[in-house]
């Protein structure tokens, strides 16, 4: 046999958790034929790894790349650090379905772009936008609440009435059957905080029987958030359906060192459910600018502006000075736009990024001028700072959490780990250089360390750069 590509010369981490293997792998036919000592194959192209680690690409569990994987297909930023897949759709908000009845999307759905980028009345219609745009990356995609609420309501600060649930219902069913992989929720934002949990219960029926999930930004990660848990599992049981808290944090000062108590309550229900979540290695949120969240006592930086667009990359507290007003009154006047809130402590995120269900989301905002660092540094910034330098978990582990234990979560067939016959997504190292290089200050920088990653068997990246090679598509859930 002909081989496509041999890497040789590195260590195999598979993505299990299993320890590093020396050994050569194969690609054919875009997938992954042959692991083992391969010295003395005919392939079309071998590929020295100088004794790096070669691992299957990651999984970006928590993105809002839904619209950027069409305008922008090179995804450079997630290319750089190693990311293969990314899952969209998350927080309630989705690029599809979207039929818009006002003149602009509705917060937070404008985190995803202005009104011309939604375009996909039907989710189907998104599908066939990517695969026509050909993203460098593999894009898999829930279903947002607040985009069907918007679609079927004239209104989005009461319940859902049952007419306007059976409408939404349906449309969540018609992209079940074209591959979305559940339904997302935002509960704490203000579009989608006047829904019962009835109204998500009911909506969340259908996904038992396609195989889908429940992925939900809390209705409250601050003072209620056992409560807001609580509610999130109950989904799930009511349902029949697993659960994925996404970005799990102790938010706000008054929260701070709660992450015993709700990894606790999180411990407690996988007793008799199915129940994971995600995280970004980082103290600081980022999202639109919520008054609420304006309490004086946190740092808080704007990404951008609608009203003051001068304003993106200032200190809120630095603009209130300047124009003599209370930090939350400045706030209103630069509304809407974007933010970032320094919300959260080491010791709490230290808890949850090292949990055993916890995987490794960006939840990275593409369109911010100036946006979170995690954006360029997720995972780099798990693979080094996190795991080499202050040796949170061991390398085996921190990969684990970022290819396999996703695709399994998700659904998505054929990805994850290093197995023969399995898609050839895959990333190679070098454990002791890797590490993030975006800053708060300078936030759109490449990571260092990662020297090569291969999507669908083509090579993506390199040492020089994206080689310009788009070979991502649209992945379905694996029981669609």
């Amino acid at each position: 046999m002909v081989f496509e590509t041999v890497i040789t010369n590195v260590y195999l981490l598979d993505g299990s958790g299993a320890p590093p293997v020396r050994a050569d792998l194969a690609i054919a036919g875009g997938r992954i034929a042959r692991i083992g000592d391969l010295a003395g194959s005919s392939a079309q192209a071998v590929f020295d790894g100088g004794g790096r680690t070669l691992c299957p690409g990651f999984i970006d569990a928590h993105t809002h790349d839904d619209i950027v994987a069409i305008r922008t297909p090179g995804m450079l930023p997630k290319l750089s650090q190693g990311v293969t897949t990314v899952i969209v759709g998350n927080c309630g908000i989705s690029a599809a379905p979207v039929t818009l009845t006002g003149a602009e999307p509705p917060d937070p759905m404008n985190l995803l772009g202005d009104a011309e980028a939604f375009r996909y009345p039907r989710f189907s219609d998104y599908v066939a936008a990517l695969e026509k745009a050909c993203p460098a990356i593999n894009v898999a995609a829930l279903v947002g609440h607040t985009a069907l609420r918007a679609n079927h309501m004239d209104r989005l600060d009461r319940a859902a009435a049952p007419d306007e649930i059976a409408a939404m219902r349906a449309q969540l069913s018609e992209a079940l059957d074209h591959g979305a992989l559940g339904l997302s929720t935002g509960l704490a934002y203000l579009s989608a905080i006047s829904a019962t949990t009835e109204e998500v219960v009911a909506l969340a029926e259908p996904l038992a029987a396609a195989g889908g999930l429940y992925a939900t930004h809390l209705r409250s990660e601050t003072a209620a958030i056992l409560e807001a848990m609580e509610e999130a599992f109950h989904v799930g049981r009511a349902s029949r359906i697993p659960v994925l808290v996404s970005h799990l944090k102790c938010a706000g000062v008054p929260n701070w060192g709660r992450s015993g108590d709700v990894l606790a309550a999180f411990d407690a229900a996988a007793q008799g459910q199915s129940v994971y979540c995600d995280c970004y290695p980082y103290t600081a949120s980022s999202s639109t600018i919520d008054l609420r969240q304006v309490t004086g006592d946190i740092d808080i930086t704007i990404t951008w502006s609608q009203t003051h667009p001068e304003m993106a990359g200032r200190a809120l507290k630095d603009i209130a000075a300047e124009w003599q007003i209370p930090e939350v009154d400045a706030a209103g006047r630069l509304q809407p736009g974007g933010a970032i809130y320094h919300c959260m402590t080491d010791a709490d995120v230290d808890r949850i990024l090292k949990h055993d269900a916890t995987m490794i989301g960006s939840d990275g905002l593409p369109n911010d001028p100036r946006p979170h660092p995690r954006l360029w540094g997720t995972f780099p910034r798990v693979l080094g700072h996190y795991r080499r330098d202050r040796g949170l978990f061991p390398l085996p582990e921190a990969v684990r959490k970022m290819p396999s234990l996703p695709a399994a979560r998700f659904g998505l067939a054929g990805r994850g780990l290093l197995r023969e016959g399995y898609w050839a997504d895959l990333v190679l190292f070098d454990p002791r250089t890797v590490r993030d290089s975006a800053t708060f200050l300078d936030p759109e920088v490449a990571a260092a360390g990662i020297e090569a990653v291969w999507i669908n068997g083509e090579a993506a990246y390199g040492r020089h750069g994206a080689t310009g090679r788009r070979a991502g598509r649209f992945l379905p859930r694996a029981s669609a």
